[in-house]
C-alpha cells in the first residue's frame, strides 16, 4: 500500500512563494512516477507538475517558469516549489504516484490510483 502525505501548504500574498513536500512509502527503486494536482472549489482536478523515475518532468501551462518540480531520491519525497503565486493557484493541492508511461499522463488524473489527503494554498490579492 503507497502512503502520500502533504505539508507544507498555507495562505500568502500574491507574488510569495510556498514549499510543498509530499512524503511517501516508496521503494527509493520504485519506477513510479509522482505528481501534483490541484482542485480549485467547482472546478476539475488538474495536473500541475510531475516528475518520473528518471528525472523527466511536465508541466502545465499554467505554472510553467513559476513553479518547480523536484524529487529526493534517497527520502522519496515529492516537492513542489511555487513562485510568484497568483489567486488563480488557490485550491487543494494533492501528491499521486503510479506507473505512467509519457510525460503527458504525468498530468491526467485518471492515470493515478495512488493519492494524499491534500494540503491547502490559499493566495490573496
Amino acid at each position: 500500500q503507497v502512503r502520500l502525505v502533504e505539508s507544507g501548504g498555507g495562505s500568502v500574498q500574491a507574488g510569495g512563494s510556498l514549499r510543498l513536500s509530499c512524503a511517501s512509502t516508496l521503494s527509493t527503486t520504485s519506477a513510479y512516477c509522482m505528481s501534483w494536482f490541484r482542485q480549485a472549489p467547482g472546478k476539475e482536478r488538474e495536473g500541475v507538475a510531475g516528475i518520473d523515475s528518471d528525472g523527466t518532468t511536465n508541466y502545465a501551462d499554467s505554472v510553467k517558469g513559476r513553479f518547480t518540480v523536484s524529487k529526493d531520491n534517497a527520502k522519496m519525497t515529492l516537492y513542489l516549489q511555487m513562485n510568484s503565486l497568483k489567486p488563480e493557484d488557490t485550491a487543494m493541492y494533492y501528491c499521486a504516484a503510479d506507473l505512467v508511461f509519457s510525460p503527458r499522463q504525468m498530468l491526467i488524473p485518471t492515470e493515478f490510483g495512488h493519492w494524499g489527503q491534500g494540503t491547502q494554498v490559499t493566495v490573496s490579492s
